[in-house]
């Protein structure tokens, strides 16, 4: 097992700072004195390392919208039909505990780009994120982009590669100065929607009525793959796809087929939703095809993933317009708990498969712990190049893991998301089989949940109590973890009232012209007295105290 020796300083660091340093700010505190400390271990002699792959592959990367990790035929869904997306676990890796960096999906996309975990470059949420001005806690700002600072897998690569990212961007509301061309990569096309799309690309907008998002960009991604199957250098390539994000859109006859389809008892069974995956998944298979066709097959791995967890429930606006989740159950998540914005197994446990010819063993399943932020270093290794230099990257390269080694994942994986969403604001460890989430509260004493996965999936024993050394190891892990990563934590909020505190408004954010709105935008009620914490979407707003900006430099 690779252990972070990072955090090795940062552990000392907790045990020695004690709860004087989170006067100001509410967070994890530090455990009891008495409790034994943790033992980090160096790495061992014979650990595997990756190194970059001689010779290089080719890369494509599909990335799913909201997809749960209970969604696919491969992962025991009765209902939905995923024949191509099965056939790359039949054929390739199939990683059972794999986790998307963050239950929302700005953060998670970050990760993909960089390696590193949502805490560390200070995008903890979706851009512009929601805003609860009476909730106990005031959230920590947010960046409206990608930290300009941060280096983008694009980035590294630069002529070693020809990289493409087609498909939803979210990391920026400037696309020519904070999107995809503009961190590194050669040919791009960001959209949104699953039908009608307007494509964004570097020669200009190019609405597509009546078009199926899903379809137009596989036959962006088809061309790309046909254009560079002679190039003398790798490509790599991420197939963002808006789908299944609501709201939910298919193809009538897609529908149709799946209305008729007899429905499985504890399932949703949602048609639409249904042909909506399907879609995805014949997207998968046309790429496969094209692949061979050209001749690239052998030489291209595929990494097939999702953002974050499934969400449930189509947002139908009440009874709330900003958060009202009243429609139809479209999805489930069971056995786990919880769903997309929520640092339950639910909203983080994510689909992840990966087909690499000659090298993935077919239909061999991992458990390993492993997040999005592992993927960053993978996809350098693969086009054979190395992590930049400098720059501290939390994901760790899964190219020892495809050649059969999976006890070479990182032993402990991390998440902070202090936000409300679908829950509270939390952070979280999973290590070996245990996982602890920690829910930030007003005192800054925090609530403490922990959870024996390997016995209790679906986290319906909470085991803080019974066993509190083992609470106590782990939420010092984290501790050290909030503090090595440069975590920004919530705060009390001076507005909070309980009896408005789950009201939802729309968080000011920059329009199309990339201006802020004046004034808050909100329908369910009047604009509270007093300051607001808007510091992240308006520069000429001071920070809160003890914060900087997280476009400065952080490595």
């Amino acid at each position: 097992m690779i252990r972070p020796l990072s955090y090795v300083a940062a552990l000392f660091a907790a045990w020695l700072i004690g709860p004087a340093s989170l006067s100001a700010q509410v967070g994890p505190t530090v455990v009891d004195p008495s409790a034994p400390p943790i033992q980090i271990q160096p790495i061992p002699a014979d650990t595997p390392v990756a190194q970059p792959v001689e010779p290089p592959r080719n890369v494509l990367i599909v990335f799913v919208d909201d997809l749960g990790w209970a969604d696919l035929g491969c992962y025991g869904n009765p209902f939905h039909e995923t024949p191509h997306i099965d056939k790359l676990a039949t054929e390739g890796l199939k990683f059972t505990a794999a986790y998307a960096s963050c239950p929302v999906c700005s953060p998670s996309r970050a990760a993909l780009m960089t390696g590193r975990d949502p805490a560390r470059t200070g995008l903890t949420n979706f851009i512009p994120g929601h805003f609860r001005p009476f909730a106990p806690l005031l959230e920590p700002p947010i960046p409206n982009r990608l930290p300009m600072d941060e280096v983008t897998f694009a980035n590294v690569l630069g002529d070693a590669a020809t990289t493409a990212s087609f498909g939803k961007w979210h990391l920026g509301w400037d696309i020519k100065t904070e999107g995809p061309g503009a961190r590194g990569f050669d040919e791009w096309v960001s959209t949104g929607g699953n039908k009608s799309p307007t494509f964004v690309t570097p020669e200009g907008r190019e609405k597509l009525e009546g078009e199926w998002t899903a379809e137009a960009l596989t036959d962006r991604t088809e061309k790309f793959v046909r254009d560079h199957a002679d190039d003398e250098k790798p490509w790599v390539c991420l197939l963002s796809h808006y789908a299944v994000h609501i709201p939910v859109f298919a193809k009538p006859e897609l529908i149709a087929k799946y209305e008729a389809k007899p429905k499985v008892a504890g399932h949703p069974c949602d048609p639409a939703f249904a042909a909506m995956l399907e879609m995805v998944d014949d997207s998968v298979g046309r790429l496969r095809t094209v692949l061979q066709e050209t001749g690239q097959a052998e030489d291209t791995v595929i990494l097939f993933t999702s953002d974050n967890g499934g969400l449930h429930q189509v947002y139908y606006g009440e009874p709330n317009p900003i958060h009202g989740q009243s429609g139809p159950l479209v999805s489930s998540n069971a056995p786990l708990r919880g769903e997309k914005g929520s640092l339950y197994e639910g909203g983080i446990r994510v689909p992840l498969l990966v087909h690499w010819p000659g090298v993935t063993e077919p239909g061999r399943a991992c458990d390993a712990a492993v997040t999005t932020s592992d993927l960053t270093p993978t996809i350098l290794n693969l086009a054979g190049a190395e992590p930049p230099s400098g720059v501290t990257m939390d994901g760790q390269s899964l190219v020892p893991v495809l050649r059969g080694e999976c006890d070479a994942a990182r032993d402990a994986v991390f998440w902070h998301y202090p936000h409300y969403h679908h829950s509270r604001p939390a952070a979280a460890v999973h290590a070996g089989h245990f996982k602890l989430i920690e829910f930030f509260t007003r005192d800054g004493q925090g609530e403490v949940e922990l959870y024996d996965l390997r016995k209790d999936l679906g986290e319906k024993n909470n085991l803080a109590a019974a066993l509190p050394t083992k609470a106590a190891e782990l939420r010092a892990l984290l501790k050290a973890y909030l503090a090595d990563s440069g975590a920004l934590l919530p705060r009390p909020n001076p507005q909070y009232d309980p009896a408005r505190a789950d009201e939802w408004w729309r968080r000011p954010g920059p329009n199309n012209n990339g201006t802020t709105k004046a004034v808050l935008d909100s329908v369910t009620g009047a604009a509270p007295d007093g300051p607001v914490d808007t510091s992240d979407v308006d520069p000429s707003v001071p920070m809160p105290d003890g914060r900087v900006r997280r476009d400065a430099a952080t490595r």
